[in-house]
């Protein structure tokens, strides 16, 4: 009890040390680079307190979230890190890797809770999702094909029959020789950006409406298009920019893992949990952000482990995106962007998913350009995303998450 006193005492300490290196930071950063796309909504005092608060309750938080359900005795412990989801009442182990797996490709937004625990199918160790199951791949060990998605659409439609084909009028888009068949707008861009033959495989339809919506289906996978998620005002301004805009919902993974389990009468009632484990909370694993100016390129991380990636575009030669150490201290989901320096003015309506990290310059989603990741850098110091992209980090972050700032 006072080894845990201490530890707990020394990690209030550290993480007071990085807040004030964090602190010195933003403040050394707003006084040589006050130009930004926004006014600060916050004064740097206000920004101040935010971030000392918010990193001390995460701090908190993940000192209780991390303490083991039960027994502490390191002999009883899992020998891999294990979570348990009260949700379903499972578990998700890193025996098989299974649990690095879901942490990097997605988590809940592509896969959901586990249903089962692990078990063994035709000689293989699986393990049910919501809408995936995950298999070892003992052959690929160590590499990155270890785990891999289960043939789940597959398994389906052999059971069901493939639908028919559109017309050949339709058939538009990237074509597979090996299936037969094309992927195509907003199913081809979530495929695509999400590396796709990897997670999903090949499509074994066309696209077909499925109780009232377009779907299609995939080797490891169903998608469902969900039009409704992308906002009325982002519709209309993507015929008016010239090139579509997605939004983080507007694709879903159908529950494939659920429905094929259910087929199979696997057994989905939740087990207790088991002592040594923690508890899934989204701040168990310490959360930060890096952006590198030079690659142009934002990545996300729990603890090591890269969980997110995507394409950014910084300030422009004059209106530099400053570079150091800073923390999310402003969130908001939507907002104008308007402002005058340096002889320009501009006025932007509908400005997403900000999230301010030094004065006026914030992480947001942007519809008027498309240049992320292509080394044009046309803002006025805040970090540019694609909406989808925007979303997913705004849902992801807290006020307080650390975020690193490079060349």
């Amino acid at each position: 009890m006072v080894l845990r006193r201490y530890h707990m005492i020394g990690a209030a300490l550290l993480v007071f040390g990085l807040t004030l290196v964090l602190l010195l930071s933003i403040h050394a950063a707003e006084a040589r680079h006050p130009q930004a796309d926004f006014a600060a909504p916050l004064s740097y005092r206000e920004a101040q307190a935010v971030v000392v608060a918010a990193q001390a309750r995460e701090a908190h938080l993940r000192t209780v979230v991390s303490q083991p359900l039960g027994s502490v005795n390191p002999e009883l412990l899992p020998r891999m890190q294990t979570i348990y989801f009260p949700q379903t009442g499972h578990h998700l182990s890193n025996r098989s890797g299974f649990l690095d797996f879901w942490r990097a490709n997605g988590q809940l937004q592509s896969f959901g809770y586990p249903l089962t625990e692990e078990i063994v199918e035709h000689g293989r160790i699986v393990q049910y999702f919501e809408r995936a199951r995950f298999e070892l791949h003992a052959e690929y060990i160590g590499t990155p094909q270890q785990v891999q998605l289960g043939l789940l659409g597959r398994e389906i439609l052999e059971k069901q029959g493939v639908p028919p084909r559109l017309d050949e009028a339709q058939r538009e888009g990237r074509y597979f020789p090996e299936t037969g068949h094309t992927l195509w707008g907003r199913f081809r861009s979530f495929w695509e950006r999400r590396d796709g033959m990897q997670l999903y495989g090949m499509p074994l339809s066309e696209v077909v409406e499925e109780d009232g919506r377009s779907v299609q289906y995939f080797e490891r996978a169903k998608f469902i298009y969900f039009p409704e998620e992308l906002p009325a005002v982002f519709r209309s301004l993507q015929h008016s920019y010239g090139y579509p805009l997605n939004a983080l919902y507007e694709v879903q993974l159908s529950d494939l893992g659920r429905l094929l389990a259910e087929q199979r009468g696997i057994n989905l009632a939740p087990v207790p949990q088991l002592e040594g484990t923690h508890t899934w909370h989204p701040a168990l694993w310490e959360r930060r952000v890096e952006i590198s100016i030079g690659e142009q390129w934002l990545s996300a991380y729990e603890g090591d482990l890269l969980v997110f990636r995507a394409p950014v575009a910084t300030g422009r030669d004059g209106f530099n995106t400053p570079v150091g150490d800073y923390a999310v201290y402003y969130k908001t989901p939507m907002q104008t962007m308007s402002g005058c320096m340096a002889g320009e003015c501009w006025n932007v309506p509908h400005v997403p998913w900000a999230q301010y990290i030094v004065g006026g310059v914030a992480l947001h989603g942007t519809y008027w350009h498309n240049n992320h990741g292509t080394g044009i850098r046309p803002s006025h110091g805040c970090i540019n995303l694609r909406l989808e992209d925007a979303q997913w980090l705004y849902e992801w972050t807290s006020l307080g998450t650390p975020v690193k700032v490079r060349y």
